[in-house]
């Protein structure tokens, strides 16, 4: 029985992962810059909360 090129597998996996890092690239650069981070237009960063108005007691 033949042994297992183990140097062959994990270059092909390299490649593998080369080629979709590549693509992932390419479809963002395709997106535009204004497409980043795959979010809405929702503002995430403060909280949901409204604290900005003072209660009346």
């Amino acid at each position: 029985m033949a042994t297992p090129n183990y140097g062959y597998e994990k270059r092909q996996k390299e490649l593998a992962k080369k080629r979709k890092k590549e693509e992932k690239l390419k479809n963002r650069a395709e997106r535009g810059p204004g497409a980043e981070g795959d979010q809405d237009d929702s503002d995430t960063d403060t909280p949901k909360d409204d604290t900005s108005e003072p209660t009346s007691s």
